[in-house]
């Protein structure tokens, strides 16, 4: 663990502040969950919570399936990374943090749909000039994360439309469970 030299002090009903400066090198906003742990060494341990990063292989193995129909790199994305890739991209994606552009999507909580070549910021590392159908995954009224189909070649199909709008409810309905 690293210390931050930041101290805070409970108030009357239990709570702490976490400052603004570990807020935003965490990544941590308005409306996300932390979870709370508790060492052998009676440490309490916070922690940003996905909860689509806990079914993180589960994710792995439907894109993995869903990329051997379609032949589209696929990516879902929690708030702050890609926890699962299929396709020619996946070495370039896997694990990294989303640009602001995703999160600016996931803000949005509307899905894209791109039919025509345009450069689109997956990562902060470099542009993709591709076709797209972008999803919002929701659960309990809260976006959670994304669900992306590219296409670096061809258009996006209606088919690759309609799977991602699939996935996303096949997403929804797993994690509301």
């Amino acid at each position: 663990m690293k210390a931050t030299g930041i101290f805070r002090r409970i108030d009357e009903l239990g709570r702490i502040v976490i400052p603004k400066e570990i807020r935003k090198n965490l990544h941590i906003r308005e409306g996300d969950s932390i979870e709370i742990f508790i060492t052998e060494k009676e440490e309490i341990v916070l922690r940003k919570y996905s909860s689509l990063k806990n079914i993180k292989d589960f994710a792995q193995r439907f894109t993995d399936s869903i990329y051997s129909l379609l032949k589209s790199n696929i990516l879902v994305t929690d708030k702050d990374h890609i926890i699962a890739a299929s396709g020619d991209l996946k070495k370039e994606y896997l694990e990294k943090a989303i640009s602001e552009e995703l999160s600016s999507y996931i803000s949005r909580r509307s899905n894209i749909l791109e039919k025509h070549q345009k450069s689109i910021n997956i990562v902060e590392e470099f542009g993709l000039e591709c076709t797209y159908v972008i999803e919002p995954i929701f659960v309990e009224g809260d976006v959670i994360g994304l669900f992306i189909i590219l296409s670096v070649e061809d258009s996006v199909s209606e088919m690759e439309e309609k799977i991602a709008r699939i996935a996303t409810e096949f997403f929804m309905k797993y994690l509301e469970e």
